[in-house]
């Protein structure tokens, strides 16, 4: 499928290029304001783009290319100079960027975990039936929920967040996973049945965090996002995506992992690799200086596959 991407600059001082989902446009909206509270001079425009993830909906995620299925688009209007910045939901992010772009910054993380939203008053993973059926199109979720609870029924799930709720609320699914900061975001915190610990089931790389991509070599607007910039939410998640890169994964593979950094500048990183089916996970941990967190991730990557993650990830590549 190609989509076509604008061509035409909207006339404003920066650019935002941003799908145009509900999720995605309030994330845009929260950068376009503090960028003009910042300088009120500013004239800040969004240019909303449709990306290739936008337009496949009957597909599962990990069957039409992964997480760079919802940038793409937007990296073109970037590299052609049609938008300055573009935001998206780190966990989205793909490792590996296009040549001439950049992972500017990265936004203050909200909550990291994952929550269950659950029909007729479940308050729980553990409350739900035998033989449950959840909506999930992450196979990080599904491996996570499959390891506590291997009874469970597992169905794909795709959609904006307001659909996929109007999917349990018709009885379609028992219970649903969705990340807790995105639920927030949109005013549906009312909605979370619990917010699923990270020593049960560990969140996405980069989840909770917005991260800014903009053009290398542009020092003005680099200049202005610095406003965004949270440092100890970038190393916690630079770590991560260390971790993420050295397995050479994306969404496509059951791979998670979760940073801390600690008031005395401490990261501490745990990472996992799962069997799709939940019947075999590898995890480890690893703490150090936070100035080295990419080789925190890295030396955590090469650990795991020495423990049995690489045989995981040849299985899913057979």
């Amino acid at each position: 499928m190609t989509l076509s991407v604008p061509t035409a600059r909207p006339d404003a001082d920066l650019v935002i290029g941003s799908r145009g989902s509900a999720l995605a446009l309030w994330q845009a909206e929260w950068v376009k304001a503090q960028l003009e509270r910042a300088v009120p001079t500013r004239r800040v425009a969004i240019q909303i783009i449709k990306t290739t993830g936008d337009a496949i909906l009957d597909a599962p995620l990990s069957k039409i290319g992964g997480k760079g299925v919802f940038t793409k688009e937007i990296e073109e209007a970037l590299l052609a100079g049609v938008v300055d910045l573009a935001v998206h939901s780190l966990k989205d992010l793909p490792t590996r960027l296009p040549d001439g772009l950049k992972l500017g910054c990265v936004t203050q993380r909200e909550d990291v975990r994952d929550a269950l939203v659950a029909r007729d008053g479940i308050r729980s993973l553990d409350e739900l039936p035998p033989r449950a059926i959840i909506g999930t199109s992450s196979l990080r979720r599904q491996a996570q929920l499959l390891a506590r609870r291997p009874d469970l029924q597992l169905a794909d799930l795709r959609g904006n967040v307001g659909t996929r709720l109007q999917r349990v609320d018709e009885g379609r699914y028992d219970a649903i996973i969705l990340a807790a900061a995105g639920l927030s975001r949109l005013g549906f915190e009312a909605r979370i049945a619990q917010r699923i610990p990270t020593d049960i089931m560990l969140p996405a790389v980069g989840q909770g965090a917005l991260g800014i991509e903009i053009r290398e070599g542009d020092s003005t607007t680099q200049a202005a996002i610095e406003v965004l910039a949270h440092h100890r939410t970038w190393h916690a998640c630079e770590a991560e995506r260390a971790f993420l890169h050295g397995l050479g994964g994306g969404c496509q593979v059951p791979i998670a992992a979760h940073a801390v950094v600690d008031d005395e500048g401490r990261l501490r990183l745990r990472g996992l690799v799962a069997r799709v089916d939940g019947t075999r996970l590898v995890q480890d941990e690893l703490t150090g200086d936070a100035r080295f967190a990419e080789d925190i991730g890295r030396e955590l990557a090469e650990r795991v596959l020495a423990q049995g993650a690489a045989e995981l990830l040849a299985e899913l590549h057979t």
